[in-house]
This record gives structure tokens, sequence and C-alpha cells, in this order.
């Protein structure tokens, strides 16, 4: 057991989260090793928590970064950190990592899954404080984004006893209002043209069917307007939403793999992580939020 100690301090949050974004270049590699994967779709094949893929090298670089999809790591591609990896390099463990510093390496891969989680309370909750919408509950906001990042600046020790569910939950209720708040405004426009039908589409001045959790697998969704809708935990997966308006809606925990996004406009979209963005397809049309980025597999047309 380490010793408790003064938090060491990283970058603060600013409006585009750069703190929030993944620097492989002062990570020792802890997304290789840390995680596990299992032979799929994603990945050629197993590797258990703990054990360094193969591919990385002993600076900690991938040696097949750029060729990842082409030999079956697709799932690399899509993982995101949130710049957790950064900060328990060289925040957490104060720039030790696990090779030269064996005796660091259990705790520091048991922090790590778990600062991500942290990391990504952190992203969504410094998003909810760029709405003006969310004035009214601010002071929360503010309250609550604190505490998180006190968490994140915790000792190895502090970290691993945090109990990340519970404090998702209360964050979870703020996310909640959010949606409800920036949401407002659009629940009671039509859909384009006027008609009826699947994706929230219907006659002006009805009311848009939210679709939190719904199966929408391989959904046909050309062109809807899903502007304002609530999409939370909705499976997505192989949907067509070609030139879909998805402005404004709620996408936390939004299945995307392999969701055509061409032409799509998802700027102002709730929630939306570079993981989700990446797991999709897009092209030179698929409107993005400013703090993400087109992911270099999307087709440039």
């Amino acid at each position: 057991m380490t010793p408790e100690r003064e938090p060491v301090a990283l970058p603060l949050l600013d409006d585009d989260r750069a703190a929030l974004r993944a620097d492989c270049g002062s990570c020792s590699g802890l997304c290789c090793v840390a995680l596990t994967f299992s032979k799929s779709s994603d990945f050629p094949v197993n590797k258990d928590a703990g054990e360094p893929c193969g591919n990385l090298t002993e600076d900690f670089r991938c040696g097949i970064h750029r060729d990842l999809r082409d030999k079956g790591y697709r799932g690399c591609t899509v993982f995101d950190c949130f710049g957790a990896g950064q900060r328990v390099s060289q925040g957490t463990f104060e720039g030790r990592d696990w090779r030269r510093d064996p005796a660091t390496a259990r705790q520091m891969f048991e922090v790590f899954p778990l600062m991500r989680q942290i990391h990504e309370l952190l992203w969504y909750l410094t998003e909810a404080l760029t709405h003006p919408q969310t004035r009214p509950i601010a002071a929360d906001l503010e309250r609550v984004l604190a505490e998180t990042e006190r968490l994140a600046q915790g000792s190895p020790d502090a970290v691993a006893r945090t109990d990340v569910a519970a404090h998702r939950q209360v964050v979870n209720t703020l996310l909640l209002r959010t949606s409800e708040l920036v949401r407002a405004e659009h629940r009671g426009q039509s859909g384009r043209g006027g008609k009826g039908g699947k994706g929230g589409k219907g006659a002006q001045g009805t009311k848009k069917k939210d679709r939190r959790g719904a199966d929408l697998i391989g959904a046909r969704l050309k062109g809807a307007d899903l502007k304002g809708v609530d999409l939370r935990g909705a499976y997505l997966i192989g949907a067509d939403l070609r030139d879909a308006d998805l402005r404004a809606a709620d996408l936390i925990g939004v299945d995307f793999r392999d969701t055509d996004l061409r032409g799509a406009d998802l700027t102002g979209a709730l929630f939306l992580t570079q993981s989700q963005v990446n797991a999709a397809k897009g092209d030179g049309r698929t409107r993005l939020p400013a703090a993400l980025h087109r992911p270099g597999h999307w087709s440039q047309d």
C-alpha cells in the first residue's frame, strides 16, 4: 500500500477538453497492457489483462499503428481513454512505468480502467457546462465536476478504492437534467417534410418520439429528423443514418458500430464521444461537434 500524498496537478480542463484527449506519447502503453481483448471481428487474437500486446514496442508505441485495421485490430482504432493514460502515467504514478518499476504494475493496471471511467465523466460534465441552457444547474454541475476532478487527482490507493458506479449515478442525474434542458426547444418540432414514420418524424407540432434504449440495429433511417431526440443507450449497430439530422440529440451510450453517418449532421449532439465516432462510418459531409475529430478511416468524399 502506498501512502496518501498530495494530488499531482495536471493541466486544468478547458472548454475544448484538451486534457481529456489521449496523449499516447505521455502514456506507458496502458491500454495495450491493462485491458483484456478477445479474438473477434475487433481483434485477431486473445489477450489477458496485464499481458502486453505483441505489437507494443519497447518505447510504448504501437508497432503496427498505421495498419491496425488491415491487420484485424479494429478495436484499437475505436478505443479512447479520455486522457486517462497520461493521467495515470504522469500524474497518479508520477512518471513511473510498469517496465522500469514492475512493483507498480499490478496497481497501475487496476487503476487505469477506473481512471478511464472517471475521465469519461469529466468529459460529459465539462460538455454540459458549455451549453447555455444548463445555466439553472450550472452551480451543481461545477460542484460535481470539481468532486470528479478530485477523484482523478487521488493517490493510486485512493483511485483504486473509488466507487465509480456510485459516483456515476450522481453525475447521471445532472446529465439527464442537462439533456432535458438542451433538448426542450426541439421536442415539439416536426420532422422533415411532415411525413410520419420511423425515427421521430411527425406532423407539424407533434412531439417527437424518444428512442431511449431502443433496438434500432440495422434500421433504415436515412434522412430522418432526430433533432433533439433522446437516443440514450440505443442500439444503432449497422443502421443507415445517412443525411440524418442528429443535432441536439442525446447520444450518450449509443452503440454506433458500423452505423452509416455519411452526410449526417451531429453538430450540437449531446454527449457524443470520439470512441462512438470512431466506431461508425462517415465521410467528408458528416458534421461533427467541434470537440471531436474526423477519423482517418472515414471516406473523404
